[in-house]
This record gives structure tokens, sequence and C-alpha cells, in this order.
């Protein structure tokens, strides 16, 4: 079976993480598949949401840390005591593992961040590390109630990647951000729920029920006016106010250009209910 389960339906992207026996800890491939199927819901005007959810009872464990990405220019994996030009690996030079965050972590939360369609997260089980920063980028965040999430990264004696300190503070404030990561605590679905890193808990037999009606919601609604909104409130904590409110009129110029906003009007006018196209 692949490491990667990938269907559409009813203009749903399903994105399913599929190594329940490694808790689904993500490999650099599973990573770079991942980032090739959000980007392929960006331009696919037949998909109109995404869901991300995995197998077993982990949701994602966090990165592999057997594996890495390829060595440059060689295709082969930095890992073992492969040679790499002149220099073994183990031996590493300043920036080796800046490159690799840059190239790996970090490219794979800005591509769910990035993604021009609505993209849910279905937290089927824990979600640690890389694997709680998957599910925070996401847009919505349902969890079944066996989840929690790990902001495992002290544990290792490491700082936190994958956008962790970027998007804890943005979703919940400096001080509880802190909190989670200084001391590593598992954090049951329902306290994430609380905090507000979970929009709804759900039993683990509604998950799958509750993130498609969700979805196809979404693959229902004014697929171009939901991007532009997207963009619009992940930027809005990096802009002033004058920047943000450009932002928006422009937002708004580009929405009233588009079939859906006419049929938006017209079905209000009409008193009928709007059918969206997604164009």
């Amino acid at each position: 079976m692949p490491d990667v389960l990938h269907t559409v339906e009813n203009g749903v992207s399903w994105i399913t993480l599929n190594r329940p026996e490694a808790m689904n800890a993500v490999t650099w491939d599973q990573r770079e598949r991942i980032i090739a199927l959000l980007a392929d819901a960006s331009a696919d005007p037949g998909v109109r949401a995404v869901v991300v959810t995995a197998t077993g009872r982990g949701f994602c464990a966090g990165a592999d840390l057997r594996g890495g990405p390829a060595a440059p220019g060689t295709g082969e994996r930095v890992q073992g005591e492969r040679v790499q030009g002149e220099r073994v690996q183990g031996e590493r030079v300043q920036g080796d593992v800046a490159r690799m965050i840059a190239r790996g972590a970090q490219r794979f939360i800005g591509a769910v961040l990035d993604c021009e369609k609505p993209v849910i997260a279905a937290v089927n089980g824990t979600a640690a590390g890389l694997g709680a920063h998957l599910a925070f980028a996401c847009d919505l965040v349902l969890a079944a109630d066996t989840a929690r999430f790990v902001e495992v990264f002290v544990r290792r004696g490491i700082a936190p990647d994958g956008g962790g300190a970027y998007l804890l503070p943005r979703l919940i404030g400096p001080q509880r951000a802190k909190e989670l990561m200084f001391f590593g605590d598992a954090v049951p679905a329902a306290d994430a729920a609380a905090l507000g890193l979970v929009n709804r808990v759900v039993t683990a037999e509604e998950l799958e029920k509750t993130a498609r009606a969700w979805a196809e919601r979404l693959a229902q609604g004014p697929t171009r006016a939901l991007a532009l909104t997207k963009q619009l409130v992940n930027a809005s904590l990096d802009a002033d106010r004058t920047a943000a409110f450009a932002a928006e009129a422009t937002a708004q110029e580009l929405c009233m250009t588009t079939r859906d906003a006419r049929e938006g009007v017209a079905a209000f006018t009409e008193r009928r209910s709007a059918v969206y196209e997604g164009r």
C-alpha cells in the first residue's frame, strides 16, 4: 500500500497518511507527495476543499528521523555514513540543518498555509511535533476525542521547527504557546479545543463523517472567495491596518470579477439559494 492515500470525491481531495505501524511519522518522500497534492489541489478547479487525515491510531508522530532529504545534486538520502563529495555524512557544517529544515518541515507547513483551497485536518490520534504543526496549519481542525497534541521538541533538547513558533502564538497567544513548548506535555483533544487549537471534538466514530460533511459544504461554496478569505486571515497578524485594509479591498475587487459573486448577488435579489461553481 502507498504511504500516502489519495482520492477526490465530490470536489474534496482526501490526503491520508498511511504508515500506521510508525504512527504516521512522516518521511521525506511523504512530505514531497503531500506538497505536490496540495499544489495540485490549488491548480485543479475540480478540487474545492482538502482533508488531511491518517490511518491507524496516530495522526502523525512528527518527522521520521531515520531518513532525510536528498544530498544536493546526488538524489541520495542524507543518512548513515554515505559520502557526499569529499565529506562523510555526520560531519555537519554550518547551515546543513537550517537548509534541511527550510527544504523539509518549513516547506511542508508552508504548502498547507499556501494551498488555495480550504484545508481541514481530521486528527484521528496523536499529533506530535511536526504532526501537531501540520494540524495547526490547516484552516479548520476536527479532532477525535482520543486525539492529543504534543509539542515534543523540548523532550529532544531542541527548539520547535516546522513553523511551530510562528503558528502557536497566533492561535493561542504567546503565554499559552510557551507553556506548551516549554513543558512538552500532551494536550488532550478537549483541552486543545478549550485553548482554541481545535474547532470541534467528536467521537472517533464520527470523525470521518464530520470531516466529510464540513469538506463537502466548503466544496459547494464560492471557492475563489474562500481562497481570498484564507489569504486575508493568514496575513492579518503580520500586517498593519493600512496594509490589511488595502489587501481586503483588493480581495473584494478580485471577488467581484467571479461568476460565483455574480451568482451570489443574483440569488440574493431573487430570494433563492445560490449555486456556486467555484469559478
